[in-house]
């Protein structure tokens, strides 16, 4: 009975970008722009959970490299 549940829920969620009903071939958003605008959030660190921890000197140097990486390509 549960499945039936989270299924009707499904239906009725809404996208978190633009608050349109979501679409189930992009769940839970509503459309592959939607989807593109949330994944380049993440990648841009506007998801990002600020902390007070320093990151370790390995893992500086490897976000350093990326970024380096990145700027390059």
């Amino acid at each position: 009975m549960a499945e039936v549940h989270s299924i009707a829920k499904a239906r009725r969620s809404r996208c978190p970008i633009c608050q349109k009903p979501s679409v189930a071939d992009y769940r839970p958003f509503c459309s592959a722009r939607c989807k593109t605008v949330d994944l380049g959030r993440w990648l841009g660190g506007t998801y990002r959970v600020p902390t007070e921890e320093e990151p370790e000197e390995g893992d500086l140097e490897a976000v350093l490299r990326q970024r380096q990486a990145d700027e390059e390509s």
